[in-house]
């Protein structure tokens, strides 16, 4: 099986990719979306946003980084997946799932689902315009107000030239809420000839099971899992044994450093808390955590806060 983590914006930046991508078998991960509108973006852009594209697109533990793109019009994000793929990055992504309102009322994101011609002539503009050997690929969700054109989209993105799609087994007014729709999956599955990546609502080896078997796919995609319980991609992939509070808790602490040293320590404070939000699913302990280090606003406090919780486990 190839096992993805999936490109969860505001959550899954470099420094997340790199924890991750440690303590999991990932065949893949792919970055936050790049936002594409009338213009070629400087080299600057894809760096912050991805620096491993400085080291061949790889993160430090060598797994393979996809840049994504989101955006509307055909010719900037085939300029734009040029550009990413010529820097470094591990083939291009293209984003039809995202949720957001902002992103949506510019015509971004699970909004272009209404319009499968729209979806067919960006995804094939990009495939022009990226060389053969790279690939083009697609994140899609089963729709936006209701499920009715999942196939024509797929099918979309295929004749499109696609090498492979990823679906959020969602619709867009769905959002985040279960149950997943796996079935769906299985029958763009049946349709397509090329790998079909099944993701939504897996947070354990048995969901990851349970998708597979009833999708048929052996390619699976995790988000908010991952976040939840670090190593689920080890779990589902190797049989690991699911993390410890203590084992989570020092991930926690290297991730505090590692934000420390990369100087985004501002950035801190919000990011960690965020992910607490996504452990309280997995450890009771997290909650009890998250109520005395939600009121602090520094890198520092935050910081002590953990560094205090990992001594009285000890």
């Amino acid at each position: 099986m190839r096992l993805v983590l999936a490109p969860m914006e505001g959550v899954v930046d470099n420094l997340m990719r790199d924890i991750l991508s440690t303590i999991n078998p990932f065949d893949l991960v792919v970055t936050e979306f790049v936002r594409v509108v009338d213009q070629l973006l400087p080299e600057k852009v894809y760096y912050k946003l991805c620096p491993e594209l400085h080291k061949d697109g790889l993160t430090p533990n060598g797994t393979p980084v996809r840049v994504q793109l989101l955006g509307q019009e055909p010719n900037w994000m085939a300029e734009n997946a040029f550009r990413a793929v010529e820097l470094g990055s591990r083939g291009v992504d293209a984003n039809f799932g995202c949720p957001a309102k902002i992103v949506n009322r510019s015509k971004g994101g699970a909004v272009l689902l209404q319009y499968p011609d729209n979806i067919h002539n960006i995804v094939k503009a990009m495939r022009q315009a990226v060389p053969a050997h790279q690939p083009v690929t697609a994140k899609i969700r089963l729709g936006y107000e209701d499920k009715s054109l999942f196939m024509e989209n797929a099918l979309a993105i295929y004749e499109a030239g696609a090498t492979e799609i990823a679906i959020h087994a969602r619709s867009k007014v769905d959002g985040y809420k279960p149950p997943a729709y796996w079935e769906y999956i299985t029958e763009v599955k049946k349709r397509l000839p090329i790998p079909v990546i099944a993701n939504g609502e897996i947070w354990s080896e048995a969901d990851a099971k349970r998708c597979m078997d009833v999708t048929g796919c052996d390619n699976i995609m995790i988000g908010r899992g991952a976040i939840s319980l670090p190593n689920l991609g080890a779990c589902i992939k190797l049989g690991s044994k699911p993390y410890t509070w203590e084992e989570t808790l020092n991930l926690l602490l290297s991730y505090t450093q590692k934000q420390v040293d990369d100087k985004k320590s501002d950035y801190l404070p919000g990011r960690i808390k965020q992910w607490f939000c996504y452990l309280n699913r997995q450890y009771p302990e997290a909650d009890a955590l998250f109520r005395e280090l939600r009121v602090f606003k520094t890198a520092n406090e935050i910081v002590t806060v953990l560094n205090n919780a990992q001594k009285n486990i000890v």
